[in-house]
């Protein structure tokens, strides 16, 4: 068996969420790089040149009947893609396809092509000299495990592949091999246990209220209190006289609304990382009424107060029926599911054995992007007390440091590939020859 690791080639640890992609060498204390998961693609028709633009104005008009003109054929369209810095620039028609749904893999091209990105262009290697650590979510099923081995050595060629689960990498980040973990990321919200360095597949809760559907509540609270989000590529501003700016409309008719609403969502995002706080007790309609309020100014200039959406929307978290009070915000189709955290974490504990619980509920670990709210740990930690046994100690454990908790997956994994007794445990190249794709179910559990 040859050994890959050493000190000659470091292995790269790659992380892509529903919200961003990590992607940096074991062995360093965080990613080297960190862009948007979403990924632009417009589509392309192989005709000559002069003839594209009317082509791309007559597939766009009627987005009723499928928005494409059907003489196009399949085999015709090539998409363009844009990946990471390259979505800051408004380009017409440009559509965001997001790569994951629910934590699951939807679009095999788009994770393609991310991972292409952060290698050639981010870490500027060539793949097929790093062994490859890549996170995968709790729930991953074992046909997309095999589709992301098969990729990793067919078209990047890697000499060694690891697949580690995300909750297990956040478990080894904080020095621990059992922990609950409360992975709270963009596109939602994963409950899993740890023992001994393995999920706990019937522990595993999933809720789809993450970073993003917050993100949206504030959006459509904002808008139904008639403020305006105006995007970037919206505006610019001009000189008037010295000193004094006006705000002049921009007008594109052709930007496609994913690229409109995730410019918007950008500029919510930023109003809800810089002034939500979880409230210390349930959220009240009455008792937070006139509650101070906070001024936040816009990309465009216009102040807004932000009062009791402060404390109402990260709620949600915890009571996600918060939402439905909001106008504009969609239900969840089956609401039976949906929980809040608190729940959720006694649910998983309880689906554990009994032995174990104690020892879970004295080390539930935060990690994501979501858990950085302020006052998250605190609350979460009071609500899950007064719900579980008087005897058990219930301590939820969450870095101080929010760049450690946003990363925490990574930094699990850039612990793991970089330790000695680690470097036995690659799926490699030769043994994938030999064994096929599925023997990857055995070599990472």
């Amino acid at each position: 068996m040859t050994m890959y690791g050493g000190d000659e080639v470091s292995a790269i640890v790659i992380d892509v969420g529903s919200y961003s992609c990590k992607a940096g060498y074991a062995g360093d204390d965080t990613p080297k790089s960190v862009f948007t998961s979403l990924v632009g693609s417009i589509e392309q028709t192989e005709d000559t040149d002069e003839a594209k633009p009317e082509k791309e104005a007559d597939s766009t008009p009627d987005p009723k009947n499928g928005s494409k003109p059907m003489d196009v054929d399949k085999a015709k369209t090539k998409r363009k893609y844009f990946v990471g810095q390259e979505l800051e620039f408004r380009r017409d028609h440009m559509e965001l396809i997001p790569p994951m749904k629910d934590g699951i893999v939807t679009d095999w091209d788009v994770v393609d092509n991310i991972w292409n990105h952060a290698f050639r262009r981010r870490l500027l290697i060539n793949p097929e000299e790093h062994p490859m650590l890549i996170a995968e979510p709790s729930t991953n099923s074992g046909q997309q495990r095999e589709k992301a081995a098969e990729l990793m050595f067919e078209k990047y060629k890697v000499p060694a592949l690891f697949l580690a689960k995300n909750a297990v990498l956040t478990s080894f980040a904080s020095g621990r091999a059992t922990s609950l973990v409360v992975d709270s990321g963009g596109g939602s919200t994963v409950i899993s246990a740890v023992h001994d360095g393995y999920v706990l597949q019937k522990s595993v809760a999933t809720s789809p209220i993450g970073g993003e559907f917050l993100t949206d509540c504030m959006m459509k609270s904002l808008e139904s209190k008639g403020v305006v989000i105006r995007p970037r590529y919206s505006f610019k501003k001009k000189e008037v006289s010295p000193g004094d700016y006006k705000v002049v409309d921009l007008d594109f008719p052709n930007t496609t609304d994913s690229y409109r609403l995730y410019c918007m969502r950008a500029i919510a995002s930023d109003i809800k990382e810089s002034v939500c706080r979880v409230p210390d007790t349930p959220f009240d309609e009455v008792a937070y009424a006139n509650v101070p309020t906070t001024s936040y100014e816009l990309p465009d200039g216009q102040t807004i107060e932000v009062g009791a959406d402060r404390f109402k929307i990260p709620d949600i978290l915890f009571n996600p029926y918060l939402s439905q009070t909001i106008p504009g915000v969609e239900g969840f189709g089956d609401s039976t599911s949906i929980r809040g955290l608190p729940r959720m974490v006694l649910d998983s504990v309880n689906r554990c054995d009994v032995d174990i619980r104690k020892e879970l509920l004295s080390s539930i670990l935060l990690s994501g992007g979501s858990s950085s709210i302020l006052q998250l740990k605190e609350r979460l930690e009071k609500e899950v007390m007064e719900e579980s046994p008087q005897n058990a100690r219930v301590k939820v454990l969450a870095s101080g440091n929010s760049i450690e908790r946003r990363f925490s997956v990574w930094i699990g994994g850039s612990i793991l590939a970089s330790l000695g007794s680690f470097q036995q445990m690659w799926f490699s190249k030769a043994e994938y020859e030999e064994h096929g794709v599925s023997y990857i179910q055995r070599k990472c559990p």
